[in-house]
């Protein structure tokens, strides 16, 4: 049996978070592909072109889209803007193109999350298959 291969989105400044992620997914026989990676400020501008181009890259390869949405700034199930598009990238991978991808959340995003409305219509609509900790 292959591996499902899975992209972890989130935020890179969730690391503890992200690591234990990992875990969950690799214990549950996922292979994780890619995931959020923190960049030295030195590197930012230099690295974060390439890293982004192949992390749109690896959504398009996956079985698996979750998204690691922990507390950050004291919002809980945070999804920042860039989470938001790489959700949406997933999104319109599966209604647009009709390729199988399985999308999960960690939790739903608190009603401070500017995209939570989308994101509860995409729950309603199946576009979002689930969520792991209500």
């Amino acid at each position: 049996m292959t591996k499902k291969k899975i992209i972890i989105a989130g935020s890179a400044k969730l690391q503890e978070e992200i690591k234990r992620w990992i875990d969950y997914w690799e214990e549950r026989g996922c292979t994780v592909v890619d995931f959020p990676r923190s960049i030295p400020k030195k590197t930012f501008n230099k690295t974060y072109p390439g890293v982004h181009k192949r992390f749109y890259a690896d959504i398009l390869k996956a079985d698996i889209f979750f998204v690691a949405n922990g507390k950050k700034n004291g919002i809980a199930g945070y999804i920042g803007p860039e989470t938001f598009a790489e959700l949406s990238f997933a999104v319109i991978r599966k209604i647009s193109n009709k390729q199988k991808i399985r999308i999960v959340l960690a939790r739903m995003p608190s009603r401070k999350v500017a995209s939570y409305e989308e994101i509860k219509r995409w729950l309603r609509l199946g576009w979002v298959d689930e969520i792991l900790h209500k």
